[in-house]
């Protein structure tokens, strides 16, 4: 039977400000990515999303940034390796500390946003990255985009390296996501999100932006927790795959 995780960006708020709906979202996905912190986040959202994906069952896994509150660690940053590594290191240990509490542990690690990007080319920072993640847990899977440099280190580093696809962002024929600047980087359309999800995980292709449809394989697929009507385009997502026939579960 052919299986994906799903997983979505969960605890971006700050303080009382709330931007994703916790509480539901994680009654749908497999996999939560926590921001820790630097991007969104705070200590008590983040013990709060603790206790909430180890009741359910969903993995929980360290959603880590530069630090770009202001931002939303969606801003290009030019952070020395050294110090992008122990500030990696340090929001896993964050977030660990309140999953450990919860009675489960943080299971892999995904960078965020600018993040995210930068080290799908760049091998310094995706260097970084890894080393980071070597400094908190061995044991730690790191998540992102095929082909992707930050993939590349951690398979060299002796971690797994899980592949991510996107149903709700668009895609360059090279494979990379189109940037957010850019019109129609989101998919907004609650139909097309359902049936991307679908070719993904069955077919594991998807049609880029130019019309052209390029092979994606993926582990776990991707859905924005700050998308208006996350919760919904979720459910409608997973159902949606499980009545073709596809299992959703974690992958770790």
């Amino acid at each position: 039977m052919i299986s994906i995780d799903l997983n979505a960006d969960l605890g971006e708020g700050f303080g009382r400000w709330e931007l994703t709906d916790d509480e539901q979202l994680l009654s749908v996905v497999t996999s939560a990515n926590v921001a820790c912190g630097f991007h969104a986040g705070d200590a008590v959202t983040m013990r709060r999303v603790c206790e909430l994906a180890a009741a359910r069952g969903v993995r929980i896994g360290a959603q880590v940034s530069y630090r770009d509150l202001a931002g939303f660690g969606r801003r290009s940053m030019d952070v020395p390796p050294a110090e992008l590594t122990a500030e990696v290191a340090y929001q896993i240990g964050a977030l660990e500390v309140f999953a450990r509490a919860a009675g489960t542990r943080v299971s892999y690690v995904k960078p965020h946003g600018a993040l995210y990007n930068r080290v799908v080319h760049d091998e310094e920072q995706a260097a970084a990255v890894v080393d980071g993640v070597l400094l908190a847990d061995v044991t730690l899977p790191v998540l992102g985009l095929p082909g992707s440099r930050l993939l590349e280190a951690a398979e060299k580093a002796g971690l797994e390296s899980v592949t991510e696809a996107f149903a709700d962002r668009a895609y360059t024929e090279e494979g990379t996501l189109l940037p957010r600047g850019q019109e129609g980087a989101v998919v907004t359309d609650f139909e097309m999100v359902v049936e991307r999800s679908l070719g993904l995980a069955r077919d594991r292709a998807v049609t880029a932006h130019s019309g052209a449809l390029i092979e994606i394989e993926a582990r776990s697929l991707c859905l924005h927790g700050d998308t208006s009507g996350a919760v919904e385009l979720a459910r409608r997502v997973r159902a949606h795959l499980e009545s073709s026939g596809v299992l959703v579960e974690a992958f770790v």
